[in-house]
C-alpha cells in the first residue's frame, strides 16, 4: 500500500475537521455572547460548557509531552517511560473539552436533546488525538519515544459524545449517535480519582471504561437507552458495526440502585472485532506508509461492579472488572481507515492463542475538610494471566502473567464556583509480563494544577 492510496483520505478528513471546527467556535463564541449575564452560558435551550485543566508534573520516569494525545504525559509507568523531567501538563483531573448541549419540550413529558462535546489539549489548542500521537513514533526507539497511547478520542471535531434523542421522567432517554458507554459511566461514577489521567489507572489507561481496549469506552454509531424508577436505574447499549472504524458489533446493560448514601451498580460488555492500534516499528515503517498504524483484533467480553458509601464527611469507593480478550471470530484484513481515519496497514488476529484475562480492582476514599476541600486516596490493581503458547511469570513475553499497582493522593480546594487548585502524586509499578519491553518498571509523578470549569 503506498502513501498515495493514503494521503488524499486523510487531507479530506483533515479540511473537514477543520470546517466543522470553525463553525462549532463561532457557534459557541455567539452563545457565550448572548448570555453573559447568566449564571451558565445558556441560549435558545442550548447551552455552551467546558473544562480547560493545565498544570506542571514532576516524572522521575517519563517521556516528552505529547501535543496530541489527551492525557499529553505518561503520569503512570508506560513502555518508553524514561528520563526524569518537568514539564507543563494538561488535564491531570479532568479532560480539557468544549460542548453544546441542547433540550427542547416537544409534548408534555417529553424533550428532545442533543449534546456535542469535543475534547481538547491546552497545551497545544489541538484536538485531542490518540491514534495519531502514535504516529509520530512510527518507527522511532523505545528510548526516544514521546508520549503517546491510543484513545477513543482520535482527533474527530466531537471526539466525545456526540448524539441527539428524547427523554422522558415516564419513560426513560433514548439517543442515537456517538455515546459514552455504560461502563465508562459506572467507572467513573466509581473510581475515587473520578477517572482523573494523572492520578487514576482507570483513567489514565482507558482498559478499564474500554472493556479492554480504550477505543470502545465511547461508541460511534450506537444507541443507548436509560431508565430510572424509584430508587433504581437500568441501560442498554448496541453498537451496529459494520464499519471500517468499528467493524464489529457491541452489547452492553447495565442495572444498579442509589438508597441513601449507598449506590451500587452492575455492568456487562461484550464487543467484537476490537481494534486497540499501535505505532509501526521500524522494520514495518520501511515498507508501509509512514502514517499508518499497526492494530490488534479481538472479541472482547467484561463484567463490572462498582459501589459507593457516603458518611458524613467521608465517602468510600471500590469496585471490580473482569475483561476477557479472544482471538475475534470475523477477523479483519489489514487496509482500513480506523478511528479518526488513520490508516491500518497492519492487523494481528491471532495474539491470544489462549484467552487472554485481566482483572482490575480499586478502592478509595474522600475526606471533606471543609465543602471547598477535600482529600482523597485510592489504590489500583490490574492483574494478568500468562495467554501464550507456553506458561509463564517472568518479563521474558508480554503474554506472561503479570501485575500493576498504583497508589495516589490528592488534595483538591475550590476557589470559587467554577475555579479550583490541585495537587497529588502518583506511585506506579508493573512487574512480569506487564512490564515487558519497558524501559522501567516503577515512576514516582507528581503533579499541581487548576482547573476552570464552566
Amino acid at each position: 500500500m503506498s502513501n498515495s492510496h493514503l494521503r488524499p483520505n486523510v487531507s479530506i478528513v483533515r479540511s473537514a475537521r477543520k470546517s466543522l471546527l470553525a463553525v462549532a467556535v463561532i457557534a459557541g463564541i455567539a452563545m457565550s455572547s448572548s448570555a453573559l449575564a447568566a449564571d451558565d452560558l445558556t441560549w435558545a435551550g442550548i447551552t455552551f460548557y467546558g473544562v480547560v485543566d493545565v498544570g506542571v508534573t514532576y516524572e522521575s520516569h517519563g517521556a516528552p509531552l505529547s501535543q496530541d494525545w489527551g492525557n499529553g504525559l505518561f503520569y503512570l509507568i508506560s513502555k518508553a517511560s524514561n528520563k526524569s523531567i518537568t514539564t507543563v501538563s494538561q488535564s491531570g483531573l479532568s479532560q480539557s473539552r468544549l460542548g453544546l448541549r441542547g433540550k427542547e419540550n416537544v409534548v408534555e413529558g417529553l424533550d428532545f436533546i442533543f449534546n456535542a462535546e469535543m475534547g481538547f489539549n491546552p497545551t497545544s489548542g489541538k484536538l485531542s488525538d490518540g491514534p495519531g500521537s502514535l504516529t509520530h513514533n512510527n518507527g522511532v526507539a523505545l528510548a526516544n519515544q514521546k508520549s503517546a497511547a491510543d484513545s477513543s478520542r482520535a482527533g474527530q471535531i466531537f471526539n466525545g459524545p456526540a448524539f441527539f434523542g428524547f427523554s422522558s421522567k415516564d419513560w426513560g432517554t433514548l439517543t442515537a449517535g456517538r455515546h459514552n458507554t455504560l461502563l465508562l459511566d459506572s467507572v467513573g461514577k466509581y473510581d475515587p480519582m473520578n477517572g482523573s489521567y494523572a492520578f487514576s489507572l482507570t483513567g489514565f489507561s482507558g482498559t478499564t471504561s474500554g472493556g479492554g481496549d480504550t477505543e470502545n469506552a465511547r461508541l460511534d454509531d450506537s444507541l443507548k437507552y436509560t431508565f430510572k424508577y424509584d430508587t433504581f436505574h437500568f441501560g442498554a447499549l448496541y453498537q451496529f458495526g459494520k464499519s471500517d472504524s468499528s467493524p464489529g458489533e457491541a452489547w452492553q446493560g447495565n442495572a444498579g440502585f442509589d438508597i441513601g448514601g449507598f449506590s451500587l451498580d452492575g455492568v456487562y460488555a461484550r464487543k467484537k472485532d476490537a481494534i486497540a492500534v499501535a505505532s509501526l516499528s521500524a522494520a514495518q515503517v520501511a515498507t508501509l506508509p509512514f502514517d499508518s498504524l499497526a492494530a490488534t483484533i479481538s472479541d472482547n467480553e467484561a463484567w463490572m461492579i462498582g459501589g459507593s458509601y457516603t458518611m458524613d464527611a467521608f465517602k468510600f469507593y471500590g469496585g471490580f472488572e473482569h475483561i476477557k480478550f479472544e482471538n475475534p471470530s470475523l477477523p479483519v484484513a489489514a487496509g482500513f481507515a480506523g478511528l479518526g481515519g488513520y490508516w491500518i496497514s497492519v492487523t494481528n488476529n491471532t495474539a491470544f492463542p489462549h484467552p487472554k484475562e485481566l482483572e482490575s480492582s480499586w478502592l478509595g476514599a474522600k475526606f471533606n475538610f471543609t465543602k471547598n476541600f477535600d482529600i482523597t486516596g485510592a489504590w489500583y490493581h490490574l492483574s494478568q494471566n500468562a495467554y501464550g503458547a507456553t506458561k509463564c511469570s517472568t518479563t521474558a513475553a508480554a503474554n506472561c502473567s503479570g501485575d500493576e499497582d498504583v497508589f495516589s493522593l490528592r488534595l483538591d480546594y475550590r476557589l470559587t464556583k467554577r475555579l479550583d487548585v490541585y495537587g497529588g502524586a502518583a506511585w506506579s509499578k508493573v512487574s512480569d509480563g506487564l512490564a515487558n519491553g519497558f524501559l522501567h518498571t516503577s515512576t514516582w509523578d507528581p503533579t499541581v494544577g487548576v482547573r476552570f470549569q464552566f
